[in-house]
């Protein structure tokens, strides 16, 4: 295998971004769900509706990041 690989290098990309967005969605879902008084079980709704697209979202961009900068040797 190569030294790294672009694919390696974005996958990786992704994988942080998911594990760092879906942290800062679980805490910004949470915190929203106690301030606007979310009632019962649809707050584990709203928390993972947070959670997942946060997660999404933030994976997305650093995948895309990882790949823009693949191309790039320093």
């Amino acid at each position: 295998m190569a030294r790294d690989s672009c694919l390696a290098r974005v996958t990786a990309g992704v994988a942080v971004g998911g594990a760092i967005g879906g942290a800062v969605g679980a805490v910004y879902g949470t915190y929203e769900a106690v301030r606007y008084k979310v009632p019962g079980l649809m707050k584990i709704r709203y928390i993972g509706q947070t959670t997942i697209g946060s997660a999404a979202i933030f994976g997305l961009f650093l995948g895309a990041g990882s790949l823009i900068h693949c191309g790039k040797s320093y």
